[in-house]
């Protein structure tokens, strides 16, 4: 589907997204359970539905190995490889897109110390053995998706574990919304804060009835929208939430100010699409997008990506490694045609960006928005945004 935006300011209520992070955290815990559990304000998008349907998969009887379609959900992929080890004995992993090219050498590395055998070959991973209490060192700089996998399957497991960091943990705020799901369910993890957790072995996860807050990475984008000039109020959100993608408050008050502004995405990668969008349209000051490595693993290289966007759409950004620099501009000239990346954040920082440029813009591939929000063409309509689609 391509998207043919015409520019002008959006203006009204909008309540963002169930949060997507926290679904599959509280649906995995939920599947886990001996009991019945509810999970209330639960929205379908593609990569929830990968959890759901794999872990009915893992939970469905029959012998031999599960094969669990993963779509391209990096989080229903690395979170369930520890767990199908520790209920089946492994599995075998499909996925769409890019996300069987993503990396998964820390886990690689675990079943290579511990004689659990692996297999990548044709777009699928078999992984085949039995996790066995004990220690579990990783890296935690590469993903923090790697360590609540093993968070959620090491209490299953007959003893004690430890999960031990080599580097310093990045996306804390994620590990704190997986040891927030854990112990509502009644299962018990201790983090030093530093690079140890303590997992005691022996655990069953307890029926909770629960409800899933808005997605502050989703409200990201309207506070981009706010940012460029639109008249919106954002509701819906716990400003108490675990969800590290709060850090968008601080963040946005920063873009604001003047002068030149770093901002450090270690702990929040997800929200470099619309932090681009607020600095390309910051005019007249320079803003820096640091430590950002990470993102060229995501659904795009997403330090590409967001570089091609915005300088096509007339802004001026310059990639480098591991981080961009984002030259403001009071306006973006548009009249062109942009690539999605089928990558659900990319598209959506199109059409904000496309908000405050002077002619229109098409985005391809834009129904990629349904990885995570497939409301956002709806939602950004009912604000008065203006667009047609060819399908």
């Amino acid at each position: 589907m391509n998207v043919t935006i015409t520019p002008g300011l959006l203006a009204g209520a909008i309540t963002p997204p169930p949060s997507k992070s926290q679904a599959h955290r509280l649906l995995i815990a939920a599947a886990l359970g001996t009991g019945e559990s509810h999970i209330e304000n639960l929205a379908h998008s593609q990569d929830i539905d990968a959890t759901l349907r794999c872990m009915a998969a893992l939970k469905a009887p029959g012998d031999g190995l599960p094969e669990l379609d993963c779509g391209e959900s990096g989080s229903t992929l690395r979170f369930l490889i520890p767990v199908a080890l520790a209920l089946r004995g492994g599995g075998k992993f499909t996925g769409h897109g890019r996300l069987m090219e993503r990396p998964q050498e820390p886990y690689f590395a675990i079943f290579r110390e511990k004689g659990i055998s692996y297999e990548q070959r044709d777009g699928v991973l078999t992984v085949r053995g039995r996790l066995s209490p004990g220690d579990y060192t990783l890296p935690g700089d590469v993903s923090s998706q790697f360590v609540t996998g093993l968070l959620y399957a090491l209490p299953l497991l007959e003893g004690d574990s430890r999960i031990l960091l080599t580097t310093p943990l990045e996306s804390r705020g994620y590990i704190d919304m997986t040891l927030d799901a854990l112990e509502q369910f009644g299962v018990k993890a201790a983090y030093d804060g530093d690079r140890a957790f303590q997992v005691p072995g022996n655990q069953s996860y307890r029926p909770r009835d629960l409800t899933i807050e808005a997605d502050w990475s989703n409200a990201a984008f309207w506070y981009a929208a706010q940012f460029v000039g639109c008249d919106l109020e954002i509701g819906g959100l716990n400003a108490f939430s675990a969800q590290g993608d709060m850090r968008i408050v601080p963040y946005f008050v920063k873009l604001q100010g003047k002068g030149p502004v770093d901002l450090d995405v270690s702990q929040c990668p997800d929200l470099v699409p619309p932090l681009a969008a607020m600095a390309a349209l910051r005019g007249g000051e320079i803003t820096r997008i640091v430590n950002a490595a990470r993102l060229r693993i995501k659904e795009s290289d997403r330090l590409t990506a967001v570089t091609q966007v915005l300088n096509a759409l007339g802004g001026r950004v310059e990639e480098h490694e591991d981080h961009l620099v984002i030259h403001g501009m009071d306006h973006l000239a548009g009249n062109v045609t942009v690539s999605g990346h089928n990558d659900h954040r990319i598209a959506m920082m199109a059409a904000i960006a496309a908000i405050r440029c002077q002619g229109p813009v098409t985005i391809t591939g834009a129904e990629c928005v349904k990885k995570s929000y497939p409301d956002f063409w709806e939602d950004y309509r009912s604000l008065g945004g203006r667009y047609t689609c060819d399908t």
